[in-house]
Formats: structure tokens, sequence, C-alpha cells
């Protein structure tokens, strides 16, 4: 049985209320609920409440999963859409203070470059804008193809493009300027 068919099955059992097999769906799909609203808000607590929230909504509305929907789809687009609530009731600035782990055997010097190129990144993406920043992470981070994006935020595939664009050419210029500044710098 291949992953998609298991899911399909798991979604399937659940829906006629199997608490075992939405558990199994839960396991296959956390980690990734968790990243992607990690990478949309920077919050590592409210990525973890956003997915739990997710996971009891998902659980709740499992009856309006139309048949043949990726599961994973539709509960990232639950997590994004609590998660980005979450975010303009609290209006906060949120930047916290996390410990990049370097890699192995590396210099500590490479180490905190890594570490400074990583929180650039980080930041740069934190600034776009919540459509392009949605579609960015959905893409680059967690590898949907442009018609799975489309389907789980229900908007055109031509929307889905120009987001994807506009985020990759406005990350462009963002860490082209903090790189300027960084070498004016030294």
């Amino acid at each position: 049985m291949t992953a998609d068919q298991q899911e399909l099955d798991w979604v399937r059992k659940a829906q006629q209320g199997d608490r075992q097999a939405f558990g199994a769906l839960v396991r296959s799909h956390r980690q990734g609920v968790v990243n992607v609203v990690y990478r949309m808000c920077g919050d590592a607590h409210l990525a973890e409440d956003a997915a739990q929230m997710a996971f009891l909504k998902a659980w709740q509305h499992l009856a309006r999963l139309r048949p043949g929907t990726s599961f994973r789809n539709w509960v990232y687009r639950i997590a994004t859409n609590s998660a980005l609530d979450d975010l303009r009731r609290e209006r906060e600035t949120l930047d916290p203070e996390e410990l990049n782990l370097p890699a192995p055997g590396a210099a500590l010097e490479e180490q905190m470059e890594q570490g400074e190129r990583a929180e650039r990144v980080r930041r740069a993406v934190l600034a776009l804008p919540e459509a392009s920043r949605v579609v960015l992470v959905l893409r680059e981070y967690e590898g949907l193809s442009y018609q799975e994006i489309a389907g789980t935020l229900s908007i055109p595939l031509g929307t889905v493009m120009s987001r994807l664009s506009y985020a990759r050419k406005r990350l462009l210029e963002m860490l082209s300027e903090e790189i300027q500044l960084a070498q004016e710098e030294s």
C-alpha cells in the first residue's frame, strides 16, 4: 500500500470515528504542520499551539474533508489560518531568541556565520506580507507543488505563481541590502 493509499485509508477510518486512525494522521503530519507555522511566524510556541488547534479542528470537521482531498494540504490550511488569526489578534512582533545549532565539526567562526545567515533569512521571511509568506513557506520549506498550494489555500494557480515570484524577489532585495550593510561595516 502506498503512502497516499494509507493516508486515504486512515482518513476514511477516522471519518467513521476511528481515533487510532486519526492518531496515525496526526503522527504522520504533526511535524510538517509545526514547521509550516513556525516558518510563517517565527514563534515556536505559537507553532505548537497552532498545530494542536489545527488537529483539533481537523478532528471536529473531518466529515467535511472531501474524498480524495489531501489531508496534509487540508490540515496545513487549517494551521496557517489558525496561526494568522492568532497573529492578527496579538499584533506582536515575534522575534524570539533562538539557538541555531551548528553543524558538527564546523569551525566556530563558520558556525557563527551560518547562524547569522540563517537569522537574516528568517527575519526576511517574517518581514514578507502574510499572503506571500504562506506561499513561500509551503513551496520552499514544505515542497508543495504550485497546484497543491493553490488547493491548500483555495487560490488560483496564477495567484500562487505571482505571490511566490513577489516573495522571492522581495527576499532577494532584503537580503542584498543586509549583505551590503554588513560588508560596509566590515
